[in-house]
């Protein structure tokens, strides 16, 4: 059986939006396109020269039954939550923090000269692990594995890209999360795994992807459908793209806010213990 190139199924256009105490962002795809993109909720793109645009922040904020995947180019963000974890996240550095049955915490971009410009990815959790214990991985940027070809620098989060693994494993939806870099005019061609979600996001400069005509500016999100490989070719100026996939989930989504669980009761029962004070759950978080 021949292998089948993804085509392209959406093209969206990043939305301007405000988050948190007033953080200006493009938002890529959220809780209006579930469930298009499952197991991934939500992406969103921060990026300013102006600190009245970032400084605001994301103060104290709870999460239950997703994870959520900071990942910054450029800048710096504080960050702390209720169970007494605090640090920064550096240009190059991720974090992928596993809220589970609950956690608090915020993200508190500083000011900084120039451009300040980072993600967010939700990737919701399965049914049976959405009340599980709260878990991180903090990740500077040398720890992330780079391969570099003669077209592409490719940084591997998770997945893998010419038999080099990203540090991120184990997890359930068995994420890909590429930050690609082409020279201009470069081919590029990824094996995915068939019946598994897979977006692009165009960070920078344009790309044409295989089966369309039409070359998708910067800021867009591209969907692709079913398929054995993506492939794609970066237009003139270049390109740098974020490529993710995942295994979708299949499952009802409630999503209120920042907590995302399977039915509206579940979303009752954590809005009652967020009033009565006893949303947190473990007394610590795990480091893995």
């Amino acid at each position: 059986m021949s292998e089948i190139v993804r085509p392209v199924q959406h093209i969206l256009k990043a939305e301007d939006t405000l988050e948190g105490a007033g953080v200006r962002l493009k938002r890529a795809f959220g809780n209006g396109e579930v469930p298009l993109f499952d197991p991934f909720l939500l992406l969103d793109n921060f990026a300013s020269t102006n600190p009245r645009e970032y400084l605001a922040g994301f103060p104290w904020h709870p999460h239950r039954g997703i994870e959520t995947v900071t990942y910054m180019l450029e800048g710096q963000v504080e960050h702390e939550d209720s169970l007494g974890n605090k640090g920064r996240i550096d240009g190059g550095d991720v974090q992928w923090m596993t809220s589970g049955s609950g956690i608090l915490h915020q993200e508190m971009p500083q000011r900084k000269e120039g451009m300040l410009q980072g993600f967010q990815l939700w990737v919701n959790i399965p049914a049976k692990l959405k009340m599980g214990d709260p878990a991180y991985r903090g990740l500077t940027g040398g720890e992330i594995p780079r391969v570099q070809t003669d077209a592409a620098s490719v940084k591997v989060v998770a997945g893998s890209f010419q038999n080099v693994e990203g540090p991120v494993r184990g997890l359930p939806v068995d994420p890909t999360y590429l930050d690609i870099t082409l020279v201009p005019h470069a081919a590029f061609e990824l094996p995915v795994k068939r019946g598994y979600t897979v977006f692009s996001y165009l960070v920078d400069g344009e790309a044409r992807f295989e089966g369309r005509d039409t070359v998708v500016p910067t800021k867009r999100v591209v969907l692709l459908g079913d398929g054995d490989k993506v492939r794609l070719n970066a237009g003139r100026p270049g390109a740098r793209l974020l490529l993710v996939s995942g295994r979708p989930l299949h499952e009802p989504v409630a999503w209120y806010g920042p907590i995302v669980m399977n039915t509206q009761e579940e979303l009752s029962v954590a809005m009652r213990e967020l009033r009565r004070g006893d949303f947190i759950k473990a007394r610590e978080v795990a480091e893995v």
